[in-house]
């Protein structure tokens, strides 16, 4: 495959990743003052399929998206005002979050496990949104800890948990099956070792 092939490949799933964003915001329950979407579990794997670069190029897709008041974030919202609502802070989080994710999964690559992607997708996928979310959500609505953990934390831990083990388990099978990612450092080969 040419650099320009892949090139196009690459940004026709950048989109496809940015689409899926759109869509998983769609299907949510409006629980304040986090509504319960797909949209983590997509994000997950935008990182661990299309590694950090495109990743994180499909989620920030999205976002300029939303910002220029497209209809794609949660419930069909758009615009500024979400971005810096109060759960701004965990849609900000989400392109490092894909980049991390895919960082580390490219660096798994080709020994890439299960439980690697589970680890990346806990870390990485919970732990970093949750904080990033929290921290903005105790300043634009005032709470303390307690209470911004309380309200979007605690409530989406076991649905994030469940999310963390199914895009673990699709993009093993989906790098397995159709590795898009490149390995960064070629196999040794033990015989020659």
């Amino acid at each position: 495959m040419t650099k320009r092939t892949a090139r196009i490949r690459n940004m026709v799933l950048a989109a496809m990743f940015a689409a899926l964003l759109a869509v998983s915001g769609q299907i949510a329950i409006p629980v304040p003052p986090v509504p319960v979407t797909l949209q983590t579990l997509v994000v997950m794997l935008a990182g661990s399929v299309l590694g950090a670069r495109w990743g994180a190029t499909s989620v920030a897709i999205f976002i300029l998206l939303g910002a220029f008041g497209v209809p794609v974030l949660s419930g069909g919202q758009g615009g500024l005002a979400v971005l810096v609502g109060p759960t701004g802070g965990y849609i900000w989080s989400w392109p490092l979050a894909a980049f991390l994710i895919g960082w580390m999964t490219e660096r798994s690559a080709p020994r890439l496990r299960f439980w690697k992607l589970l680890v990346y997708h806990v870390v990485w996928g919970m732990a970093l949104i949750y904080l990033c979310g929290t921290l903005w959500m105790m300043f634009s609505l005032e709470l303390d800890v307690r209470a911004a953990l309380a309200g979007g934390v605690l409530p989406f831990i076991p649905g994030d948990a469940v999310k963390a083990v199914v895009a673990s388990t699709a993009a093993l099978s989906l790098n397995r099956a159709w590795p898009i990612l490149r390995p960064r450092r070629e196999p040794v080969d033990e015989k020659t070792a």
